[in-house]
């Protein structure tokens, strides 16, 4: 583990961590889900309407941009909010959770973007979404399988 090439390893050992709170954190997702989850359909009407409005200006060229402007709205909310200042999109803070990496520093965006993206791979097959989930459960510091891939912990703010 002492290649530092890419700054830090994805997966730390656990005597290397530091002591992160992690109590009722998976109920606590479930809640921050369900607010991202509306705040993101808002996001994505107005997308959807400012696209559809320019459609009908460029003959329909840009409603072929409609299904690329959904995906980048949600990998976008969640590099701006995860990747920013706080570490929490608007449903963890409301919440009360943030995300740290597993060293206990700052996400950046990029890492908050596929960690997004592979939540939502795995949330759209149910068997994947399932082993993410029991990653959590069996887990003591309740680390969902898109959290070991990015190297991230979601933690009490």
């Amino acid at each position: 583990m002492s290649d530092t090439r890419y700054g830090q390893p994805p997966i730390v050992a656990m005597g290397e961590r530091p002591v992160q709170d992690v109590s009722g954190v998976l109920g606590s997702r479930i809640f921050a889900w369900i607010g991202d989850i509306i705040i993101l359909a808002i996001l994505g009407t107005l997308v959807w309407f400012a696209l559809a409005v320019l459609g009908i200006v460029t003959f329909g060229a840009t409603w072929l941009l409609i299904p690329i402007a959904t995906v980048a709205t949600a990998l976008g909310y969640a590099a701006l909010t995860i990747g920013g200042p706080r570490q929490a999109t608007w449903g963890m803070r409301m919440a009360g959770l943030r995300v740290e990496t597993a060293t206990g520093g700052r996400p950046d965006g990029l890492a908050a973007a596929v960690h997004a993206l592979l939540f939502y791979v795995a949330a759209s097959t149910v068997a994947l979404w399932v082993l993410d989930i029991l990653c959590g459960i069996v887990r003591s510091d309740r680390r969902l399988g898109h959290d070991l891939l990015t190297g991230l912990v979601v933690v009490r703010a």
